[in-house]
């Protein structure tokens, strides 16, 4: 059983965008989401989570709503043009030799943004294993709501260990541990890993990395 743990943000870090900002867009290109009523208020809430304001809830109201309105083999067909048009471009250089480099340890992708948007991204990297937030599902359709404790913030932290526990393992019992982020939203989770590894940080991040000695680095 390996004794690292590789843990991945996807937006802003091995992305250089916003994959919920990006699925939202892509939505509203395609004449899915009302361009007047969905665009403004997409800017917003990723101007609140880059201000580290956001409310989870209302974000997740506005951001799940839409996946309940279509049925999964249409949203399914969707998100392979969303992955071509808006996320291969978007993948940063120096991303994937990263994920290489972690090859032989556990490695997660670990993110705030929806399961449906992010398992194929993560599939995209090569990784396997994937902590995001879950859209609720009845009967393989998609309610609109979400299912349990948000990943964000300190849940990212309650997430990981939930996901660790059900493997018979704690953080505690890895003898390293990177995480990757760009954002302060991470600290909590930052916070907790032997390596912490701010990644084209905001500037919030960059100073509080500054402080503690953090590496960091970009991937561009």
């Amino acid at each position: 059983m390996t004794a690292r743990l590789a843990l991945f943000d996807l937006d802003d870090t091995l992305l250089a965008g916003d994959s919920d900002f990006e699925w939202a867009q892509f939505l509203i290109e395609r004449n899915v989401l009302d361009r007047e009523v969905y665009a403004a208020r997409n800017q917003s809430f990723y101007e609140q989570y880059k201000a580290g304001t956001l409310d989870i809830r209302e974000f997740l109201d506005f951001q799940l709503k839409p996946l309940s309105r279509h049925p999964r083999p249409v949203l399914e067909a969707w998100h392979r043009e969303y992955m071509e048009r808006r996320i291969r471009p978007i993948v940063r250089r120096g991303a994937r030799p990263l994920v290489e480099r972690h090859r032989d340890d556990l490695r997660v992708v670990i993110t705030a943004t929806n399961s449906f948007v992010t398992a194929p991204i993560a599939r995209e990297f090569g990784i396997d294993n994937l902590i995001a937030t879950e859209p609720e599902e009845r009967d393989g359709e998609f309610t609109g709501g979400v299912a349990g404790v948000p990943c964000f913030r300190e849940g990212k932290v309650r997430r990981l260990e939930s996901w660790l526990a059900a493997r018979g393992r704690t953080l505690a019992s890895f003898g390293e541990s990177w995480f990757y982020s760009d954002s302060h939203n991470d600290l909590p989770l930052l916070e907790r890993v032997t390596h912490p590894v701010a990644v084209a940080p905001d500037d919030e991040l960059r100073a509080h990395a500054a402080r503690r000695g953090w590496t960091i680095i970009s991937l561009d």
